[in-house]
Order: C-alpha cells, then sequence, then structure tokens
C-alpha cells in the first residue's frame, strides 16, 4: 500500500507533539508526517514536500485553528531569522516538548521502557543569553551589514537592526562594525559569485568578566585600514582581544587561524567559581549562565570522593574537568582541538590546579595511550559532539570498564543509541538522565546521563 499522501498535495494537519529538531508531527491516517513551523496543538494547512515509504514532510502554510499556548514574537526579525523558531511558543510548552523528546528517544531508539528521566531544568534567562555569536555579512543599498541567514536559506542574509540573543553591548559592536565598514567602502563577500571582501564578524563576551572578543573574516587581501578598525572597537572598554582572519576557500567557515591586531590573544570568563582563558576557537559552551548549571550537574553525577581518576573526554578548554579537579585525585582530558588544549593547560595553571593534565588527540586514538599513561579511569566524563561517540571511541570507552560514565549530550537520539550500545555490549545501566535547556527559543537540547557498571544497587532497585 502507498502512501497517503502525494508531493504539492495541501491537506489539514492537527499537530501532535514536536519532534528533535523543531518540526510538528501529525498523522495522516496513520501515516507520519512532520511539519515545518507546525506547534503542538494547532491545526495547520500544510502542503507536502517531499514523501519517503515511513514519512512525508510538510511545510505549514496557515494556522487553521490555534492550539498551542502562543505568545508575542518580541524579536523584529521573526519568523524570517533562521535562529530561534520558537519565539511565539510559549516557554513552559519549549522545555515539557524538550523534556518528552529526551524520554522519546531513549524509549525508542535506546529500547528504554521506563527511563530515569528527571525534570528539565528551565533556562534562567529567556533572551540575551548567548556569550557567542557569528555574523555573516551582506551588500544592502547604503553598504555592508551584518546579520544572518533567512530561514532555510543558505544563499540570503539579511541585515539585523537587533538581535535578542545577545547583550546591548554585543549589538552595539556590531552597529560599530557596520558603520566602519560602510565608511571605508567595504564590500560584503557574496557567496553565489565568490566576489567582495567582508566574510563574518565573531564576538565572543566573556559574561561574568565584562570581556569582549572580536574576530573580524574576511576574503583574501588586506584591503581594510587595521588601524582605524581597532580605534573603532577600542572606544568600548570592554573589547580587549581584536583579531583578524582569511578564508580563502568557499565554505563559510570561522574556524581559522587568526593575526592578533591589537590587545591580548584571549579575554577570561569564570564559571564554577574558576577563571577561563578562552581564544577565538577554542569551545565554550554559548550560554555561560547555564553552563554552570550543567556542569554542576556533572558534577553531582560524578559522586566524587576524593580517591578518583577521571577521564575528561572531548574536554573543550578544560571546564568540565577543572570543575571537578577539587573533588579528584586527577583529571586527565582528551580533546582534538590543540587551541582548546593550550586554553585548557593555561587553564589548570591559571586556577593553580596541579592534578589535571590535558592532551591534544582523537579520542578514538588517544584513549588508549592515556590509559597507559594514567592507568585504568574510575570515572569518564564525554561531552562529544552532536554525531555522538564513534564506534571506535564507544568501543574503548567501555574496554576501560569505568564504574561510572558521565555522558554531557547536545543530541538525545545518539545519546540513546550509545546508551543502548554500552548497555548491550558492556554492561552499563542508565541510572540518571536530565535534559538541561540551554537554548531557549531553539530545539537545541543538552542531557546528562549517569550510566553505571553492574548489577543494580539495592537502593536503584527498590
Amino acid at each position: 500500500m502507498g502512501a497517503p499522501l502525494a508531493k504539492d498535495q495541501e491537506v489539514d494537519l492537527k499537530i501532535d507533539s514536536l519532534a528533535y529538531g523543531g518540526n510538528g508531527v501529525a498523522r495522516s491516517n496513520g501515516f507520519v508526517v512532520f511539519v515545518k513551523r507546525g506547534l503542538p496543538g494547532d491545526t495547520v494547512r500544510a502542503r507536502v514536500t517531499k514523501v519517503k515509504r515511513n514519512h512525508a514532510e510538510a511545510l505549514a502554510l496557515e494556522v487553521v485553528e490555534p492550539g498551542a499556548p502562543r505568545v508575542e514574537a518580541p524579536c523584529q526579525h521573526y519568523p524570517e531569522c533562521g535562529g530561534c523558531k520558537f519565539q511565539d511558543l510559549a516557554y513552559e510548552a519549549q522545555v515539557e516538548a524538550k523534556h518528552e523528546q529526551v524520554g522519546d528517544a531513549l524509549r525508542r531508539i535506546g529500547g528504554i521502557q521506563d527511563p530515569p528521566l528527571e525534570p528539565i531544568i528551565s533556562a534562567k534567562s529567556l533572551f540575551h543569553y548567548r556569550n557567542k555569536l557569528e555574523y555573516s555579512f551582506t551588500q544592502t543599498l547604503e553598504g555592508p551589514a551584518s546579520g544572518f541567514h533567512l530561514a532555510g536559506r543558505w544563499d540570503a542574509v539579511f541585515d539585523v537592526e537587533f538581535c535578542w540573543l545577545t547583550t546591548d553591548l554585543g549589538n552595539a559592536v556590531r552597529e560599530t562594525v557596520d558603520t566602519w565598514a560602510r565608511g571605508d567602502r567595504l564590500e560584503a563577500y557574496d557567496q553565489e559569485t565568490h566576489t567582495g571582501y567582508l566574510r563574518h564578524l565573531v564576538l565572543r563576551e566573556g559574561r561574568n568578566t565584562g570581556q569582549l572578543l572580536v574576530q573580524l573574516v574576511t576574503a583574501k587581501g588586506e584591503r581594510f585600514d587595521r588601524d582605524q578598525f581597532v580605534e573603532e572597537l577600542r572606544r568600548f572598554p570592554e573589547v580587549r582581544s581584536i583579531h583578524w582572519s582569511v578564508n580563502e576557500t568557499p565554505a563559510e567557515i570561522t574556524n581559522l587561524p587568526t593575526e592578533l591586531l591589537w590587545g591580548e590573544e584571549w579575554i577570561e570568563e569564570e564559571l564554577c567559581g574558576l577563571r577561563f582563558r578562552v581564544r577565538p576557537n577554542a569551545f565554550l559552551q554559548t550560554n555561560t549562565e547555564m553552563a554552570e548549571v550543567l556542569y554542576g550537574l556533572a558534577v553531582e553525577y560524578a559522586g566524587l570522593t576524593g580517591n578518583e581518576t577521571v577521564y575528561d573526554l572531548y574536554c573543550g578548554t578544560g571546564t568540565i574537568g577543572l570543575a571537578m579537579a577539587s573533588q579528584a585525585l586527577t583529571v586527565w582530558g582528551i580533546e582534538v582541538s590543540e587551541e582548546s588544549v593550550a586554553c585548557a593547560l593555561e587553564n589548570a595553571d591559571l586556577n593553580e590546579i596541579t592534578n589535571a593534565a590535558f592532551y591534544a588527540g582523537e579520542v578514538g586514538q588517544a584513549v588508549e595511550e592515556l590509559r597507559d599513561r594514567a592507568g585504568l579511569p574510575d570515572v569518564v566524563v564525554v561531552d562529544p559532539p552532536r554525531a555522538g561517540l564513534s564506534g571506535k571511541a564507544l568501543r574503548r570507552i567501555g574496554r576501560m570498564e569505568a564504574s561510572r560514565i558521565v555522558y554531557v549530550s547536545c543530541n538525545p537520539t545518539t545519546l540513546a543509541s550509545n546508551v543502548k550500545e554500552l548497555a548491550k555490549e558492556w554492561g552499563y545501566r542508565l541510572e540518571r538522565v536530565r535534559a538541561v535547556d540551554m537554548f531557549p527559543h531553539t530545539p537545541h537540547i543538552e542531557t546528562v546521563a549517569l550510566l553505571v557498571r553492574g548489577d543494580p544497587s539495592p537502593a536503584s532497585s527498590l
């Protein structure tokens, strides 16, 4: 029997829930339809855009009967901006949906009938929470301007007048850069024709230190007055570090070598009572306020007594491992980014932490060398990229037979898949799991899970 829908067909659909990634979930005669711009509770008129064997995809054209708990979106660029797509959905409904998505992934993919899911931790701030923003330049009638991609478009950027995810300082610095660029008669880079000059503007803030790092990304050649650029930015006392990067490739990337134009090579941030140095390409959670909550939860799940050897894998700038160091015997970190490892080593020195060491390498390859150097771990902390633990990394972590694994995840579907394999192949049991909403108005979910090796404890089996 074929699918009950055809491409380009228009149909009324009742949205039941939100899938991970942000699309609404509906059914047409039992056939699952993922609806872009569909909110749970609404009945929408939608156009089918794709039909597959097991599901269809559609785009909501209008709300026929509203049912979602809506609020007024404050941003003037909503919904054309591809950033925070749920500004008009009440925040309580957002966190409820994210909580359910984690549970659904663990049941459906992880095979856990009744996952030990604790209540989601809501964000403390619903707006102005990001400490890092990357803008793309676009050419307007007045000249170059920095902005974001239109929703669903890689080739179209709109001029941002005010972004609700950054601070007033971030908005003011961006506007100053735009004014300088127009005054210098520079031209925005065109992604289709590969002409023009200005490509990206990256701003990183130390939210607890009041320090700001600026990175300008251009096409090849020095076509701007660097002294004037620095002079304009130094009007802001918070600006401590100004960098320039050149991107000669078609790819839209900002993770590039930088030339320091002025100031320190880094800015500093404070987290969990520690001070961290952050360079342009070093990883740091982009919501400082909720990162402290996330790391605090990871420390709680680790259950350290002061006698443990801890492996901090995918350690970034060492934030989680250094937050655990005062409660552990030793902490050993691995991270593929050499710049992040350099920051982690600096951060250990900066905080006078002597029982933590960090190494650059791919986790799947470097973890066995670390075992030979440091001995077997008691606790393994992993904070992998969105794709989760690769087969090699997961197998080698499993062979370590650590008593506890603390898994910090940015993707509940890959978390669920890894949890299933760790249980089946290596005898780990999911004992606790909790979502933390780091990114209000977006579909992104951070989750912390505790996996324990061996039979259930008497307390957990009651």
